[in-house]
């Protein structure tokens, strides 16, 4: 990592720490008059913080690969957790391995694909193959598969279901690693027609020298730790700069934090919630609030950012937000639904983790889109 994304690392911790101990502090003086109930909340929460920014912060560390490889692994547990409350036969469980042992890993291999190496090889985007794997394919071939089971009990019902985790716990999260794939814009070179006074401040004699240099030549060294890698690393997964993390880490940032935002400003009114019966602890001032301030936290952060315009961190941030919020709401209204509480218990206190990553999932496919029309 860069010392941007260095800085970046270093001053969440620093919030977590910040937030650890404040919360600590609280609960030990109820005397201030905070509410127990939002204090569990939050302990929980800050408690699952932890553990996800612990994961991001030891994938980012050993590199892209392992980035990848950890969205992929928390794909098959969230898909998991969405699969144990649905209704299934024992005719679905042949279509079941093949969703886990093929179908998932190749989205995400798909994923990680260089590009520059893929268009060399095929002419064809590796973007073309993940963006329409599922929706274009899987999609029609599950519903065969699960017909030629033979059982038709609720057999409509079964299909719809497995296709919707689909998109939610694999086809949409693998969006956050894809974050890394796209070509942003890096620091340019030497303009051809440089002014005279840029050529005095460069050197006349180094700038003749780049002039006249062979073209082949012009590409970046790679330093010995990237020489050492081996020649499939190079054909998975594009060499990236510190940007690529700076984008994944925004991204995550956002999300999670935009979800706090919404849950104070919906606690701070109460007169106008959104759909009791599915998520009491949503208002519209809430959601509107918490876009607002996480639009705001964009803009604060626009310097570790590969966008040009400080207003591009704010709109991606705001939409990341209210895409959020609208994957707060589903899987609320599908444990409704299902009558539970929670997706599961992997994380201590606070269900599963796609209780707390679904805003993730909804948000992915869009900021990677906005992200890549923002770099262009």
């Amino acid at each position: 990592m860069d010392i941007l994304t260095s800085c970046l690392f270093i001053g969440v911790l620093v919030l977590l720490i910040a937030a650890t101990v404040a919360i600590r502090a609280l609960r030990c003086y109820v005397d201030f008059g905070v509410d127990p109930a939002i204090l569990d909340t939050f302990r929980t929460r800050i408690r699952a913080w932890w553990l996800l920014f612990g994961l991001l912060a030891a994938a980012f560390i050993c590199g892209p690969l392992v980035t990848t490889l950890f969205f992929f692994i928390l794909s098959i547990v969230i898909l998991r957790e969405y699969i144990t409350l649905t209704p299934k036969s024992p005719a679905d469980h042949q279509t079941l391995f093949w969703i886990y042992v093929f179908f998932t890993p190749l989205q995400f291999i798909m994923v990680g694909i260089n590009p520059d190496w893929f268009v060399s090889k095929t002419g064809l985007a590796p973007y073309q193959f993940f963006s329409i794997l599922l929706p274009g394919y899987v999609f029609l071939i599950l519903p065969g598969s699960m017909a030629a089971s033979g059982d038709p009990k609720r057999f409509l019902e079964r299909t719809a279901k497995l296709q919707l985790g689909l998109i939610i716990c694999v086809y949409s999260l693998s969006y956050a690693p894809a974050l890394l794939t796209i070509d942003l814009p890096v620091a340019s070179p030497i303009p051809e027609e440089m002014p005279t006074a840029a050529i005095l401040d460069h050197g006349l004699e180094n700038t003749v020298l780049e002039t006249l240099r062979p073209q082949e030549e012009e590409t970046p060294e790679l330093n010995q730790t990237e020489q050492s890698l081996p020649a499939f690393y190079h054909r998975i997964l594009p060499m990236l700069s510190g940007k690529h993390f700076q984008l994944l880490f925004f991204f995550v940032l956002v999300v999670q934090l935009g979800d706090v935002f919404q849950y104070l400003w919906s606690h701070a009114s109460r007169r106008h919630v959104v759909a009791p019966k599915i998520n009491s602890n949503k208002t519209w001032e809430g959601v509107l609030g918490g876009a607002v301030t996480t639009a705001l936290l964009g803009v604060s952060l626009w310097y570790f950012t590969p966008f040009p315009k400080w207003w591009q961190a704010g709109l991606i941030a705001l939409i990341a937000s209210l895409m959020g919020f609208a994957g707060n709401m589903t899987m609320s209204a599908i444990k409704r639904d299902r009558g539970v509480s929670g997706y599961g218990t992997l994380i201590q206190g606070h269900s599963g983790f796609l209780d707390r990553i679904d805003s993730l999932c909804f948000a992915a496919p869009v900021f990677y889109h906005l992200a890549w029309l923002f770099s262009r």
